[in-house]
């Protein structure tokens, strides 16, 4: 069973990759990535973190181009059921208005890790800070992309 960190952001463009790769190594993380492209940017990326051999892949997927709107519309619902009006309106209205999600399942065992929880971490902020976002992690809630806890779950 996995862990899914999610990002959701409402800028089209794709952070570059070398500038993601560059910032997770200022932070002290000890990475390796692989980017797959197409007509849209890069739409996936295969991480090595530390020396395990088994790599964290990020996808990421486009609000026009990949079918992920009933995922937003499910996402912006459960939101609605929140107790704080405005947050919850705020939330919602990114999640209607996201152009882009990015999604890395994390076995279980492997987010014991220590470096591996980090790397997680910044990635995610990077990404909603990049993207205008906010990032959710399964069990834990929503954050923002300073990773101030927005809606615990």
């Amino acid at each position: 069973m996995s862990i899914w960190f999610r990002v959701f952001g409402a800028s089209e463009t794709a952070p570059e990759a070398a500038a993601l790769l560059e910032h997770l190594r200022s932070e002290g993380i000890a990475v390796e990535g692989h980017f797959k492209k197409d007509d849209f940017g890069w739409f996936q990326a295969d991480f090595l973190v530390s020396a395990d051999p088994q790599p964290l892949r990020l996808n990421r997927y486009l609000a026009e181009a990949d079918d992920v709107r009933d995922d937003l519309n499910s996402w912006a619902a459960w939101l609605e059921t929140i107790d704080n009006a405005v947050l919850s309106g705020q939330l919602m209205q990114l999640m209607i208005g996201a152009n882009q999600v990015f999604t890395v399942p994390c076995p279980r065992d492997r987010f014991e890790e220590h470096n591996v929880r980090e790397f997680l971490e910044v990635l995610c902020r990077y990404l909603a800070k990049t993207t205008q976002g906010v990032y959710q992690v399964d069990t834990r809630g929503f954050f923002s992309a300073e990773g101030k806890l927005l809606v615990n779950e």
